[in-house]
């Protein structure tokens, strides 16, 4: 599994000093990038042999791969949080553009869910229609699809609340301490003074201040993300949670390799 950056050393774009870990962020990601597409090859190969008891293992471990990401994720926030919510400086340009404080939102996992429950179900209407199930995504329960429908509105709400808080830390740009400091600068440079000692101080702490803010905001839509992808495939069974993981692996694995394409016609049309 892909190491975990040190706590000390972790980065977006700069090099460690340690040697015990992936030297930026990116490097990290792309290397998780492959183990996922091992992943996927070994899901593929579980969901045409193997039984339902079979099938735990393999979906605990893609979980498990899953939490490693956020945990490196958190680690690297820690020491840059600007270039972890600027996600294009780590993954590719049209992937960053669907983000949301980061990463996926939260209630894409129900769109991905019922997108591939409608094509299996669809694909198998014959044996739906006499009776026969494959115990795919296509043959969700009513009690399973209860479930899910309360988790989603549980998802919806927390997913509201963060993006509220978020906005709400966004209008500190423009509340009046920094207004005030952006004046008292602006009038230091119309004299053509430097910085005051005391100002520059000011400066530096309240933009940590929002930087602690958007850590948290981070560490949040993370935390939810994840709990959402646990709970989604705790109400599944073994197999349907194979066909899950896997449906959700070829959706990000395939966009962002289609996307690193589109940058790179981009790149070379520069040059």
């Amino acid at each position: 599994m892909s190491i975990l950056p040190s706590s000390s050393g972790a980065s977006t774009g700069t090099k460690q000093k340690s040697n015990s870990g992936p030297t930026t962020f990116k490097t990290f990601f792309e290397s998780w990038l492959v183990e996922q597409n091992k992943h996927l090859q070994d899901l593929v190969a579980i969901s045409q042999t193997s039984t339902e008891e079979q099938s735990w293992c393999p979906v605990q471990k893609v979980l498990d791969h899953y939490e490693h990401y956020y945990k490196a994720k958190a680690e690297w926030s820690k020491q840059n949080i600007l270039a972890m919510l600027s996600p294009s400086s780590w993954t590719c340009t049209f992937e960053a553009a669907f983000f949301w404080i980061g990463g996926w939102r939260p209630t894409m996992a129900f769109h991905l869910l019922y997108s591939k429950s409608g094509i299996q179900l669809e694909n198998q209407l014959y044996h739906f229609i006499h009776g026969l199930g494959k115990g795919d995504l296509g043959d969700l329960s009513p009690s399973q699809l209860v479930r899910i429908d309360k988790l989603q509105a549980k998802t919806v709400k927390e997913e509201k609340n963060i993006s509220e808080e978020m906005a709400k830390h966004e209008g500190t740009l423009a509340d009046s301490c920094m207004v005030k400091l952006t004046h008292m600068v602006s009038e230091m440079m119309r004299r053509g003074d430097g910085y005051e000692e005391g100002v520059g101080v000011e400066v530096e702490v309240d933009m940590e201040l929002k930087k602690k803010g958007l850590k948290e905001m981070l560490r949040r839509a993370d935390d939810l993300r994840l709990k959402t992808l646990k709970a989604l495939i705790d109400i599944m069974t073994p197999s349907q949670g194979v066909q899950y993981l896997i449906a959700a692996a070829e959706l990000h694995l395939r966009i962002h390799e289609w996307g690193k394409v589109r940058d790179g016609k981009r790149l070379s049309s520069l040059t």
